[in-house]
């Protein structure tokens, strides 16, 4: 029997989970499958949507709230109730687009940094959904863009990773409390 997770989308007053920020060492470890698709797991899909939707963020992977599963949450109009949340059990990315798309990103373990990446305009996966069916989706813009972002959390990567602009960056960090020392740079494009 198919289970619907259904999760106000609104602020509550207190996160069920918290979210681990940038220097954190739970945000570098690579995550692990998920072997099983259970209801204690869609109770951690819950909290993760409720969490998510307190810190007005779109997407949130498992590693961001210390949970090492390869499990993502997104919402891309958090504003829409009619359109239900994306849920993303061992995301694997079958293919991407050869055109690059640079676009503004922030993080919600990286408070009030935004800065600009570049990656691929599409993208398509295979990954299993809250009743653990085999799922496959092609997307592109602002959707694509959000998979290849709580992707790179599967395998400890952030956002500022990809910034190859390291003097803004810094500047950014800096104004936000946070330290470019936690930044482990990777090369930028494809997730």
């Amino acid at each position: 029997m198919a289970v619907q997770i259904l999760v106000e989308k609104k602020k509550l007053d207190k996160s069920p989970l918290s979210i681990h920020k940038l220097g954190d060492r739970v945000l570098r470890q690579p995550a692990k499958r998920v072997n099983k698709v259970d209801d204690e797991l869609r109770q951690t899909v819950v909290q993760m949507l409720q969490t998510m939707y307190t810190a007005d963020g779109v997407g949130l992977a498992a590693p961001q709230v210390g949970i090492n599963k390869q499990l993502i949450v997104i919402d891309s109009e958090p504003e829409n109730p009619a359109i239900p949340p994306l849920i993303l059990i061992n995301p694997e990315v079958k293919n991407c687009g050869k055109v690059l798309a640079k676009d503004q990103e922030g993080c919600l373990s990286v408070p009030g940094v935004y800065m600009h990446v570049e990656r691929p305009e599409t993208v398509e996966i295979s990954y299993k959904d809250e009743n653990g069916r085999p799922c496959h989706l092609k997307t592109d813009g602002f959707l694509a863009r959000i998979i290849q972002h709580e992707m790179d959390h599967l395998s400890g990567v952030l956002f500022v990773d990809r910034i190859d602009d390291s003097l803004t960056l810094t500047a950014e960090l800096k104004k936000h409390g946070l330290s470019i020392q936690a930044v482990q740079p990777v090369s930028s494009g494809v997730s």
